[in-house]
């Protein structure tokens, strides 16, 4: 006798068609002269050499949308991040919590500040926050249906860690005049006194592209883990060469069709720069280094485009958390030193940039205790995407795609707000520029506890 058991089917679930659109709004200051903000001393912006844009792409699966906006802006504050994201909402329906806005990092671009609306500087952060508004709104009114293709590629040649181990007696003191840094950011190139870098980088460079049904290209999204390349003209606004970039891959694809939107967010570049430190190479002209740099990765992404996969169905998924993190303080003995720095008339008696860290470290000291911050994690089909607010050290980028519940995977970097620096507390121990107290803000033991959170949203996505 033969028992015949029922056959269970589980149904699997059927995904909506994929939809996408997107728009670049132009954010390039209508006032000058602008300061610009990457460094210690004033600079004034009397133009602009090339636009700056708040770049978006929103895609749409069924009852699911995702919002990527991506600024031409060295940071944007979580404040004026949210206040975008919640008039896009309320022109879009997405929710805030399915919008990731992140910055570049171009060095020459005007400040974020929202505390002041009516000077020039608060009127030009009005304009970011409206423009990303209409951007992402732009983009959710030009959805279509679409395919999407992922790809990575191998781009080192760029590349370089620039914190090193030096010689001794070669690291000068700190900004308050401690003097345990064990690495260097940016040291003399061809020194002698070079030994080795300080950590790795991270060679994977992401591309996703988007087509409409006809394959015709309608927007490309590519993820770098390279901090900026510089060398812009004097006293001119420029969004590095994440803009270049977009003009060169929306040349190549799209013939310059102002519909196609390319963007290149940043990947986990705390600790890493364009600047060969052991084979100097000759001074550049102007803008010289952008173009090659951007050359470079533009023909990867042109060419993945070209090569990849499509798919018309993409799940979408998007999950974040906030985290509260403890403000650091300054010890007794720096807080001592930053209030006799700030009296002395004399600057040569000071450390380098001492008077500047001497007034981070009072705002630390008279600010609150803790820092709020925005977690996140989205996504798309096979691939996922991290959002971190800091600038991450690559070895913690390295380390989410080793361990993340979803691969591949790529972290944009300076998402949704800014907090400064992010090492590791391997990088704490060995001091350096981007662990100093008000370049780094946050408590030293800050990227394992991201880490962890960043790992955590990836497995509710998965």
């Amino acid at each position: 006798m033969r028992l015949f058991l029922p056959l269970l089917l589980t149904a699997l679930p059927v995904l909506a068609r994929l939809r996408a659109g997107a728009h670049a709004a132009d954010i390039t200051p209508q006032e000058w002269p602008v300061r610009l903000i990457g460094n210690f001393g004033l600079t004034l912006a009397q133009s602009a050499h090339d636009p700056l844009h708040v770049r978006a792409i929103v895609l749409e699966e069924g009852a699911n949308r995702v919002a990527i906006a991506v600024i031409d802006s060295c940071l944007v504050k979580r404040d004026v991040m949210d206040e975008a994201k919640a008039i896009a909402s309320k022109r879009t329906g997405i929710p805030t919590s399915h919008m990731l806005i992140a910055a570049t990092h171009t060095h020459s671009a005007p400040p974020s500040d929202a505390s002041k609306r009516d000077s020039l500087e608060g009127r030009y952060v009005q304009r970011i926050i409206d423009q990303t508004a209409n951007a992402i709104a732009t983009a959710h009114s030009r959805l279509e249906p679409a395919r999407i293709g992922y790809a990575v590629r191998y781009v080192p040649e760029e590349l370089f860690n620039r914190r090193w181990f030096m010689t001794d007696g070669s690291i000068p003191p700190n900004p308050f005049g401690e003097t345990h840094d064990k690495a260097r950011m940016n040291p003399p190139a061809g020194s002698r006194d070079l030994i080795h870098p300080a950590g790795p980088t991270d060679p994977g460079f992401s591309i996703v592209s988007i087509r409409n049904e006809a394959g015709k290209p309608l927007a490309l999204l590519g993820n770098y883990s390279l901090h900026y390349v510089g060398g812009i003209p004097a006293n001119q606004v420029s969004s590095d060469y994440f803009g270049e970039f977009a003009h060169q891959v929306s040349k190549a694809l799209a013939q310059d069709n102002p519909s196609f939107v390319a963007i290149l967010s940043n990947g986990t570049s705390g600790d890493v720069n364009n600047i060969d430190f052991v084979h100097p190479r000759p001074r550049a002209e102007p803008m010289q280094r952008i173009r090659e740099v951007a050359t470079r990765i533009a023909g990867h992404a042109v060419e993945a485009s070209r090569t990849m996969e499509y798919t018309g169905t993409a799940e979408l998924r998007s999950a974040e958390r906030e985290l509260e993190l403890a403000y650091r303080k300054p010890t007794p003995a720096q807080l001592t030193f930053a209030q006799a720095a700030l009296k002395e008339a004399d600057e040569s008696k000071l450390p380098r940039n001492a008077k500047a860290y001497a007034e981070r470290a009072l705002r630390l000291q008279e600010g609150p205790a803790t820092a709020l911050i925005k977690l996140q994690a989205m996504r798309i089909g096979g691939f996922a995407i991290a959002a971190i607010p800091f600038e991450v050290f690559t070895e913690i980028g390295l380390a989410i795609k080793e361990r993340s519940a979803v691969k591949p995977v790529f972290t944009i970097e300076l998402a949704n707000g800014h907090w400064g620096y992010l090492p590791t507390p391997r990088h704490h121990e060995l001091g350096g520029y981007e662990t100093w107290l008000g370049t780094n803000n946050v408590e030293k033991g800050a990227s394992v506890k991201i880490t962890d959170v960043i790992l955590e949203l990836l497995e509710r996505v998965k």
